[in-house]
């Protein structure tokens, strides 16, 4: 019966000299197909025999013709059954990479960025400033450490540099005296409000003591005198204190911001020509040349914007004394002379000095201190 059965099964498949099937792919396809037809095959330990295999038709596996040498000999093959593991595992990683190819592959869904070229040039615009201050600001803060510690050489403006000393001294002086003359006007505040206090007891004892109602009314008018001058000198201290603090704080402090831009402009020039008399001091070549033009070039650069810079400051300079005479020959002989007036007791002459600086004070007789009005 077995070999009935093989004969029969030989005979279903035939098979030419080489090993290849004289069938054609799609008839063993279809008889394949079919668990029932003629075409199923199982194998067994006494040979090939016909059977439905339709559970495991796919773990098959066709193979063309052999084309290796004819000389090497053959061995029989053991049947291999499939395994659902591998296969699992085969498709996972199959999925996998399918996954990963679909990742790098941009989607027109998948939100992927593309800088263009509009977004991609002030990136990089940005980025070449960021580079250009990092190297600016090292040697800018090399320059300043060599110079504390005494290794680098500075350029030094002598006369410019002497200006500004005496602007800077200055204006630590009138600083100082805007806060004397704040003390000062703060005491006047609180001796015109004892003054007010005391001409109120005089006036009120003068009521009440009729054999002393002249010598208690002298005393009262007196101190509301003393008080009421001393609200018009008050406005006269504050005019000066408001005209002096304008002075120190925003004419001066302007001068004072040009002066700082100026050093720095000078760091850079002292620190990129530093950097321009190592590279002269070093070989000169076909890679240093290109350095050197370029340091050159940045050195030729940052000189401009100090002598730019320098200039301006004179200018500044210049003006602003002009100015300060200005102001503090006004404020100076107005202050002296409402002191002198409040002093002598002349009170037409205070009222005088306010006026002809175009002082106004608000309406004196409250508890608080009149202030500047300024026109």
């Amino acid at each position: 019966m077995a070999e009935e059965s093989h004969r029969s099964s030989a005979a279903e498949i035939p098979v030419t000299s080489n090993g290849d099937l004289d069938q054609s792919p799609e008839t063993v396809f279809q008889r394949e197909s079919y668990p029932g037809g003629p075409g199923a095959l199982q194998f067994s330990e006494s040979g090939v025999t016909s059977s439905n295999f339709a559970s495991t038709a796919e773990g098959i596996i066709e193979s063309g013709p052999y084309k290796g040498s004819a000389s090497l000999p053959t061995s029989p093959v053991a049947p291999v059954a499939p395994s659902s593991s591998v296969a699992s595992r085969l498709a996972r990683s199959f999925s996998d990479s399918q996954a990963e190819k679909g990742a790098m592959k941009p989607q027109p869904n998948s939100g992927a960025v593309v800088l263009s070229d509009d977004l991609r040039n002030p990136a990089m615009e940005k980025l070449d400033l960021v580079r250009k201050w990092s190297i600016n600001t090292y040697k800018c803060t090399r320059q300043i450490l060599s110079e504390k510690l005494g290794r680098g050489s500075r350029t030094v403006d002598m006369e410019l540099e002497a200006q500004i000393e005496v602007l800077r001294d200055n204006k630590r002086k009138y600083q100082h005296v805007i806060k004397l003359a704040q003390t000062l006007a703060s005491q006047l505040s609180q001796m015109m409000q004892t003054q007010r206090q005391l001409g109120d007891a005089f006036a009120d004892l003068s009521l009440k003591s009729p054999e002393l109602h002249e010598e208690f009314g002298y005393n009262a008018d007196t101190q509301k005198l003393l008080s009421k001058n001393g609200e018009t000198l008050l406005g006269a201290i504050n005019f000066f204190i408001s005209s002096v603090d304008t002075l120190v704080d925003k004419t001066i402090e302007d001068t004072m911001f040009n002066i700082k831009q100026y050093e720095f402009a000078r760091v850079e020039y002292d620190a990129y020509r530093t950097d321009l008399e190592e590279l002269n001091l070093g070989p000169r070549d076909a890679n240093t040349m290109p350095k050197i033009e370029q340091s050159q070039q940045q050195f030729q650069i940052h000189r401009e914007k100090y002598e730019r810079m320098r200039n301006d400051v004179s200018i500044k300079l210049k003006f602003l004394e002009e100015n300060k005479v200005k102001v503090l020959h006004k404020q100076l002989i107005m202050f002296h002379d409402a002191i002198a007036a409040y002093y002598a007791g002349n009170q037409q002459q205070l009222e005088q000095t306010l006026k002809q600086f175009h002082i106004k004070l608000k309406s004196p007789g409250g508890d608080s201190p009149s202030w500047l009005e300024e026109h």
